[in-house]
């Protein structure tokens, strides 16, 4: 079948120029456009070879099941806990994702984080914004230099945000499945452990099963009122309810967040908080690496229909 009669089915809305490449070459369908979705797929099920999801929406078991001869799904996010791996593998579809290309955008973006939730960027630019420089001079605030930072992940993006933070003269601690061979960092065995002994705790793991609320009530005391949380994983990754409560009753210093539990809802109890940094799952948007990505997305749906090796295969 000529490439551009090869249906792909893009889930939601996403970068614009990712669109317009997947409608020149190929069979393009709007997910997102469709009035009734249940309708649109009894109307085009067997059409679609391919799915382009995101960290938002991408392809789990129900869209999966519906459509009998999905092939591949390429995913727009480096992240796959959209994706239902097992029912791919049971069928054989094969799912790519854009590691690497947005990895030093999400750990420029954790270390932006941290600056300005220890140095109070946001509030001292509507400081300077409102004229009450006039009427003195802005709070002091807390310094980054030093400070002791514990990584939870240590894969492409946690170790990228380790390389960043070394450079700011920061002592690096870590927690992952298992201790990474040949490294200087001090390995924890427990997340506990590991904010214990952490000023500036940051999320850089996959979200799976046993990383779903990793970060807990009993982590958050833990890190304790000097304590800084960074999140730039997935909003599942931290109790949300238990993190309101600890910045609410002081139990943590502060927090700077790049996702939520239920995106694009954030609790609205964070909104007054000064001492928290809030971002819209935006750690990877900058023109260049989207466009990367979205290249790689391209690259692999073409790969795999011309039958050469994918470029970043997960399954």
């Amino acid at each position: 079948m000529a490439m551009a009669k090869m249906g792909v089915l893009m889930t939601c809305p996403m970068l614009s120029y990712l669109e317009e490449e997947l409608n020149k070459r190929f069979n393009l369908f709007r997910f997102w456009e469709a009035s009734s979705k249940s309708e649109f797929l009894t109307q085009n099920s067997d059409s679609v070879r391919a799915v382009v999801g995101n960290a938002f929406f991408g392809a789990e078991s129900e869209l999966i099941d519906a459509l009998p001869n999905l092939e591949i799904v390429s995913s727009y996010s480096v992240g796959l806990d959209k994706i239902d791996l097992v029912k791919c593998k049971e069928r054989g579809i094969r799912v790519t994702n854009t590691p690497d290309v947005l990895t030093d955008d999400v750990a420029d973006a954790a270390i932006g984080l941290i600056l300005a939730t220890l140095r109070r960027i946001c509030v001292a630019d509507g400081f300077v914004r409102r004229g009450l420089w006039k009427n003195g001079d802005f709070e002091l605030t807390s310094k980054f230099s030093g400070k002791l930072v514990g990584i939870i992940g240590l894969g492409r993006i946690g170790s990228a945000i380790a390389k960043r933070a070394e450079a700011f003269g920061c002592p690096i601690s870590y927690h992952s499945r298992s201790k990474k061979p040949n490294l200087n960092y001090k390995y924890y065995s427990t997340v506990v452990d590991l904010a214990a002994n952490s000023e500036i705790l940051i999320v850089a793991c996959a979200l799976t099963e046993e990383t779903r609320g990793i970060v807990n009530r009993k982590v958050l005391d833990a890190l304790g009122p000097k304590g800084i949380l960074i999140n730039i994983g997935r909003g599942a990754h931290v109790d949300e309810s238990e993190l309101v409560a600890a910045l609410i009753e002081g139990r943590i210093g502060g927090a700077g967040l790049d996702v939520y539990q239920t995106e694009p809802e954030v609790p609205e109890q964070l909104f007054g908080l000064e001492n928290v940094v809030l971002l819209s799952h935006a750690a990877s948007d900058t023109v260049e690496t989207c466009t990367a990505m979205a290249d790689l997305v391209i690259a692999n749906l073409e790969a795999h229909f011309l039958h050469k090796p994918l470029l970043t295969p997960v399954l």
